[in-house]
């Protein structure tokens, strides 16, 4: 005679309320700066540097 089978049915999980990523950084928590020299200020490229908004975190804040 076979066993009954047992349930294997989870509940499902609670989930934590998710946070948007932060704008200017697209929550990488980098942002390129344009770098200019010369008297005329022409842009020669771009510098990386830490989110003002997200302080590199990568998350927006209110």
């Amino acid at each position: 005679m076979a066993t009954p089978r047992k349930s294997t049915a989870r509940r499902p999980r609670k989930t934590m309320p998710t946070v948007p990523p932060c704008e200017p950084c697209r929550g990488t928590g980098e942002v390129a700066v344009s770098v200019r020299v010369g008297r005329t200020r022409r842009t020669v490229g771009q510098q990386n540097g830490i989110c003002l908004s997200c302080f590199g975190s990568g998350l927006a804040t209110e």
